[in-house]
C-alpha cells in the first residue's frame, strides 16, 4: 500500500500473493473469497461514480491492455487497473488510482468513491475495509470541437 498505509494486523504479507480470505466455515461446507474478487468489487464500486474516467495511470492501464491481448495473461492477481489490495482474515484494505473527469471536485469525488467502495467490498464480502486511499494520476479533458477557437494549432494567425 501506498503513503502512510499502515498494513491490515491480520493481513499476510505479500500482496499479490495473498490466498483466498476463509469467508465462512460451516458444518455444511467452507466459502472463501480470493483477493481479485476483492479487487474487482473495489474496481466496479469506483467506476459507479459519476466523474471517474477511468481508473489506474497511463503506464498501468497501458500494461493492462497488454496483458489482456497475452492468452493466460490476465489472470493474475494485479488484473484490475488502478486497483490493489490487502486482504486479511477480517480486514482489507485498497489502494485506487484514477482518472478524474475535468471539472468534478476531487475532493467530493474521492469521498464518494470511498463511501462506495467501502459499503461494496463490506457488503459483498463481510471484511471490515479499513482504509481506500486513493490516488489521483490525471485529469481528462473533454474533446474540443473543430470549430472551438484553441482547437487550432496556431496561435496567432
Amino acid at each position: 500500500m501506498t503513503g502512510n498505509t499502515s498494513t491490515p494486523p491480520d493481513a499476510p504479507s505479500g500482496g499479490a500473493a495473498t490466498p483466498a480470505r476463509l469467508a465462512d466455515d460451516t458444518a455444511q461446507g467452507r466459502t472463501t473469497i480470493a483477493p481479485t474478487v476483492v479487487q474487482k468489487i473495489a474496481g466496479i464500486a469506483a467506476r459507479e461514480i459519476s466523474g471517474v474516467f477511468a481508473m489506474g495511470g497511463g503506464v498501468s492501464r497501458a500494461f493492462g491492455a497488454i496483458r489482456e491481448r497475452v492468452p493466460g495473461g490476465g489472470s493474475g492477481a494485479s488484473n484490475v487497473a488502478g486497483v490493489q489490495v490487502e486482504v486479511g482474515e477480517k480486514q482489507a484494505a485498497v489502494d485506487l488510482d484514477i482518472i478524474v473527469e475535468y471539472g468534478a471536485s476531487i475532493v467530493e469525488l474521492a469521498q464518494a468513491v470511498r463511501r462506495n467502495v467501502i459499503t461494496a467490498v463490506e457488503r459483498m464480502t463481510g471484511l471490515e475495509v479499513i482504509e481506500v486511499n486513493i490516488a489521483v494520476n490525471d485529469i481528462h479533458l473533454p474533446d474540443m470541437p473543430d470549430d472551438h477557437p484553441a482547437a487550432s494549432s496556431a496561435r496567432v494567425e
